[in-house]
């Protein structure tokens, strides 16, 4: 008798192809806006990836911060991104219901949070005064990143979510459409 795999828990080749290139177009467009000082399309791919596809698209962002970890190799900086990238996540999964805009104002705010996430590994190794310092020294940093992240969100957000979910009527039968509209 064949054994039949829980629904949500087996994916396939289709879907496993789809969430490796997305995340290797995460590396390359961040790569390709790396001119632009804390601009980058992650943190908007990211929220994409959970709004349309759920706790598959999370294999996506694993590859992107493997192939950064890969290519600019391992420090503090890195071990943020192992955590840092699933916050967004799954604050990006607690808001699916949510109307579109609470997914762009998220996408400010962790922009403004990004300098914060990240100077907790800090704490261990400095202490307390080492991971503040840290934070406000980077806040310039952060504000750019939350205004980019913003207006990237409001500019991006509803096209290449429509984008997204059109792909997954089409080529993922199989996996379960749960955006907000029902579609």
């Amino acid at each position: 008798m064949e054994r039949k795999p829980r629904p949500g828990l087996l994916i396939d080749i289709r879907s496993l192809t789809f969430f490796a290139l997305f995340g290797a177009l995460m590396f390359v467009a961040k790569m390709a806006m790396a001119s632009l000082p804390n601009i980058e399309p992650v943190s908007l791919m990211t929220v994409l990836l959970a709004d349309v596809f759920g706790w598959p698209g999370l294999l996506s962002v694993c590859l992107y911060v493997f192939l950064e970890i890969f290519i600019w190799g391992a420090g503090f900086w890195s071990i943020s991104y192992l955590y840092v990238w699933l916050i967004l996540f799954c604050l990006a999964i607690l808001l699916r219901k949510a109307p579109d805009f609470c997914q762009i104002l998220l996408l400010g705010a962790f922009g403004l949070f990004f300098g914060f996430f990240c100077s907790w590994i800090y704490l261990p190794a400095g202490g307390l005064s080492a991971t503040l310092a840290w934070w406000v020294s980077g806040i310039p940093f952060d504000l750019a990143h939350c205004a980019g992240n913003f207006v990237l969100g409001l500019l991006l957000y509803k096209p290449l979510r429509r984008v997204l979910i059109t792909m997954k009527k089409r080529y993922f039968q199989k996996m379960p459409l749960t955006s907000k509209s029902g579609k």
